[in-house]
Formats: structure tokens, sequence, C-alpha cells
């Protein structure tokens, strides 16, 4: 079965095509700035027109969708309903579940009747208890509104997972994990017998670890006083906290991690208290959750920053251990969402439903 796996961003859609179950990757490729003036692509609808025409027999369709919040708690076949409930989902997620909408909503037009799949990126860490998820705010909030942690890359934490019980020969639901997805955006799982118990985003992916351009966490009352120091509305708050922080505002140089690590070779200071800030960071959250946990089998790292900058593991790992006397495996697992989605999508429809 040929499985498209589509990832749609607000300006761009990246797309593999998978045959499955064999899990052979036949073709993938990028759209970049949909819709951005002089453009050659002028919107999702025909992007996606364009990758059609380059890939044939497509069977199904398996789309990333950023945030399911409480309704969706697994993949889902895509129809009107879950449609309904995606675009519920866009008032907590306004920069990816309308671009994830619009790739569905692009396919149904130029795929009919080929089933669509969505995948969410919440979904895998609705197993995380209330103790865990619910804010320490009037809980009226989490009643009304769904104000609770959600967490993201659900979907690379599974999927590292998977493959960390597959290289240990040891099923999932006998291992303890702490899973590392560090790349421009970066956050940290715990994860007992196969399960999401914890996870360092929240309500949006802006919660956590410094990031690329990511503040993390933060003392809440600082963002009403920049805001009334510095005369800020909620737009430019919110681009400075996302887009303006991290690695990039600690540095003032780039939120690009190979960037920051040559100008610290060189002596730059920024550069340095950047990548110490980001490695203590880390630390503090795994030391966190090895206590939630009880112990770990496996710490595992991925994505950019996670797979190939090895100074950076070796700097987070240094003594971390030290305490229990028996360190775990430390282990490098390249991630790959797109043939998690492709999984899920195909077991879901291939499936027969009573």
């Amino acid at each position: 079965m040929k499985i498209l796996v589509i990832n749609s961003g607000s300006s761009s859609i990246k797309y593999k095509l998978f045959e499955m179950p064999q899990e052979s990757l036949l073709t993938k490729g990028a759209l970049e700035h949909i819709g951005e003036k002089d453009a050659l692509v002028p919107n999702h609808h025909a992007g996606l027109k364009t990758i059609l025409s380059k890939v044939n027999s497509v069977q199904a369709v398996g789309h990333r969708v950023v945030h399911g919040a409480e309704k969706f708690n697994k993949p889902v076949v895509v129809n009107q309903n879950v449609i309904n409930g995606i675009k519920k989902c866009c008032a907590i997620a306004p920069l990816h579940n309308p671009a994830n909408l619009a790739g569905i909503m692009a396919c149904q037009k130029l795929l009919p009747g080929v089933k669509q799949v969505a995948v969410f990126d919440t979904a895998f860490h609705q197993s995380i208890p209330p103790k865990a998820f619910i804010y320490g705010l009037p809980y009226i909030y989490y009643k009304n509104l769904g104000v609770r942690r959600y967490g993201f890359h659900g979907t690379s934490h599974q999927y590292v997972a998977i493959e960390a019980s597959r290289i240990l020969k040891k099923p999932l639901s006998k291992l303890k994990l702490i899973t590392c997805h560090l790349g421009n955006g970066c956050s940290i799982t715990a994860i007992d017998k196969g399960k999401s118990i914890d996870t360092s985003m929240g309500f949006t992916p802006l919660e956590g670890l410094v990031m690329g351009t990511r503040c993390g966490d933060l003392d809440p009352a600082l963002i009403t006083h920049l805001m009334h120091k510095v005369k800020l509305d909620t737009k430019q708050m919110n681009l400075i906290l996302n887009k303006e922080s991290g690695l990039k505002g600690i540095s003032g140089l780039s939120n690009d991690m190979r960037i920051l690590e040559a100008k610290a070779n060189t002596g730059n200071k920024r550069a340095s208290l950047a990548i110490d800030i980001f490695v203590y960071r880390i630390r503090k959250y795994i030391g966190a959750y090895l206590a939630v946990l009880g112990g770990i089998d496996a710490l595992i790292f991925t994505a950019g920053i996670g797979e190939h900058q090895a100074k950076i593991r070796k700097e987070i790992c240094k003594k971390l251990f030290f305490c229990l006397g028996k360190s775990p495996k430390i282990m490098v697992i390249p991630t790959n969402e797109e043939l998690m989605i492709a999984r899920q999508t195909y077991k879901l429809i291939s499936t027969p439903r009573l």
C-alpha cells in the first residue's frame, strides 16, 4: 500500500511516500515559501497538486496534526467530525493546526475517496496523569478552557521509544526511558512501560527547555512586567518569547548550535553562556524525570542536536548518573516521525472494523 505522509506547515509542505507494510521510502520532498510574496506556490491546494503530479497511485494519506487537545488520544480516520475537532483546536494552536487542516482539506479535493488519517503530536502524551498535567491555576480554567499540559513531539518520542525496545531486545512494557528530542524545538519525556507520564512542553510548545528561539520555563510574572516596562502588546510579547529568545536571544548570534559551538571555541562568551544554559536546563529535567521514574534503563537522544552534536551530549551526561552507582544505556536514535505516521496510518486503515 502506498501511503503519502504530509507535514503541512504555514508556508511549507514536507512529504514522504512509503510502501507499506514493507516501510520502503519511495520518494520525499518539500515545498517552501507557500503563499509568500512572489511565491510560485500560492496556497496549500496548489502545493499538494504539485506534489501529486510527482507521485502516483496514492492509496492513503497520513497527516501530522500538531494539537488534538483531549479529544484525540490516538490516530483517527478523517471525517467531518474529525475536521470539526481539529478546527476547535485551532484556538490553542493557531500557528500549526490551521496549516495542518489546510493540507487535509486540499487532499480531500485532490484525492477524492482516498482515506486520510490524522496523527496528533499530542496524542502520545494523553497518558500523562492529572498530577502532572494540571497547572496550579483555578481548576475552572481546565474544565472550561482546556488549560493543561498537553506536550508535543509525541510521534518522535514514541518512535524512538519503540526503536529502543527493539535495539535493547526488551519489551516496552518492561522499560523505563527518558527521551530527549533536541532540535530547534526541544522536549524531554519520561516514559514508563511504553506510556508517557510527563513531558517538558506544556499547553503550547513554549514551555520547558531553552530552545533555538523559544525561552522555555520562566516566571510568568516576568511577562506582564516586561509588557509594562517596555510597552509591549501581546503580539509583540508573543513574538519575543517564541522567535527572539532561547539560544538566539541569549547569544545574540544564532539559534544554530553548530554556529554557537564554533563561536564558543573562539572565545565568544555569550555563545558559551547560551550553550551552558541549554545543557543545564536539560540536565535539570533529566534529574527530575529520574526521580519521577525511580531510575531508567536508557537515556535516548534524537533530532538535530541530539543526533549530531556529540559534545553537547557529553556535557549533558557528565557525572549525571554519579549518584546511581550504575549508569543506564546512553542511546542515539535518529527519529523518523514520517515513518511512524505511515505505520499508524497503515495499521488504522488495514484493521478490519467490527
